[in-house]
């Protein structure tokens, strides 16, 4: 007996050391990562408080091109100037990459005089980007060097430097890239995002460069999804109750439209209000006596998601799509969910 405790008590307690271990790992890991995330966080304030003219004098420079934004860099600050260059296209600023090593073998050939060169290097000194910066200075391309050091070759023939504030990188080794290409990263944001502001680039605009995925799809307006034509349910004020159900049936929306002589909409039946006035007389009766004025409308620019907001909370499945008072169209609560609205 005494040997099964203590075996037992063996194996309880290297299975506590190993829960200890393991706790002390996971701590450890916990604190590295909230390190890394507290140093990258305390770099963009350092990067948003250090914005001065020179971010203007970028900005108006890349506003006032009538060429594109050409993007350069080299390893990790190429992987980055690609994200920039992808950010500006899809905000309305023509960007696109080029890289470094293929630019000295034949790609300096697309970039344009009436063009911008945004080049990132940490150190201002990547030997890569010589070929580009030079093609630049040859040809009076505008020039805009972003790096950490303003005594770099990038940031002394830059027609403006972006100089990244001096903070440690998370790499406890001071090595790899992290803090820096973070900064390069969000300062390129800010970049887009300001000029998108400029140029008033709105969702509409946002939705022509995203026509796929669940972006895209939100961004649609009610005129690309609505029924209309020979789909559209409509009945006049004097059509008799017999027709408007047979419409009713006929296009499977649930509702009717009335309008008057002149073609506006001025009222609506559900199938409720069928079954609301169902009596033996109700075929006879008219569509202007069952009817409810005033009908909810949607405008034509109106996107998917504001018709689905709007039936949300009016409570109905339908919205007629009107201009000048006219019915466009209609459009369906599960026209919108199919459509990705939700």
């Amino acid at each position: 007996m005494e040997g099964i405790a203590a075996l037992t008590s063996a194996i309880t307690s290297s299975l506590t050391a190993a829960s200890t271990e393991s706790s002390a790992v996971e701590n450890r890991d916990i604190a590295c990562a909230t390190r890394v995330l507290r140093t990258e966080a305390d770099a963009l304030v350092a990067l948003a408080d250090s914005l001065d003219g020179a971010f203007l004098r970028a900005l108006d420079l890349l506003n006032g091109i009538e060429g594109r934004v050409v993007v350069t860099g080299m390893g990790k600050s190429g992987h980055v100037a690609r994200k920039i260059a992808a950010t500006m296209a899809s905000t309305g600023t023509p960007a696109f990459f080029v890289h470094p090593g293929e630019a000295s073998h034949g790609d300096l050939g697309m970039i344009a005089k009436n063009d911008a060169v945004v080049a990132l290097s940490n150190s201002g000194e990547t030997h890569e980007l010589a070929d580009i910066i030079a093609f630049t200075r040859r040809f009076g391309i505008p020039l805009i060097g972003m790096t950490r050091r303003a005594a770099s070759s990038l940031a002394e023939q830059s027609d403006v430097a972006l100089i990244l504030p001096p903070v440690p990188e998370a790499c406890p080794l001071g090595l790899a890239p992290t803090t820096s290409t973070t900064m390069m990263l969000a300062l390129g944001d800010a970049i887009a995002v300001a000029l998108l502001e400029r140029r008033g680039f709105s969702a509409a605009d946002f939705r022509e460069f995203h026509p796929g995925g669940q972006l895209g799809r939100a961004l649609l307006k009610v005129t690309d999804i609505m029924h209309k034509g020979t789909d559209l349910p409509l009945c006049r004020l004097d059509s008799p109750l017999s027709d408007v159900i047979f419409e009713m049936t006929a296009k499977r929306l649930g509702c009717v439209g009335v309008t008057d002589e002149a073609g506006a909409l001025v009222g609506i039946i559900t199938d409720g209000d069928v079954r609301r006035h169902l009596t033996p007389e109700l075929l006879a009766e008219r569509a202007d006596s069952i009817m409810s004025p005033r009908p909810k409308t949607i405008r034509p620019k109106a996107l998917i998601v504001e018709a689905l907001r709007e039936m949300n909370e009016k409570k109905i499945t339908t919205l007629f799509v009107i201009e000048d008072d006219r019915p466009l169209g209609i459009v369906h609560i599960h026209d919108c969910l199919r459509a990705g609205a939700a």
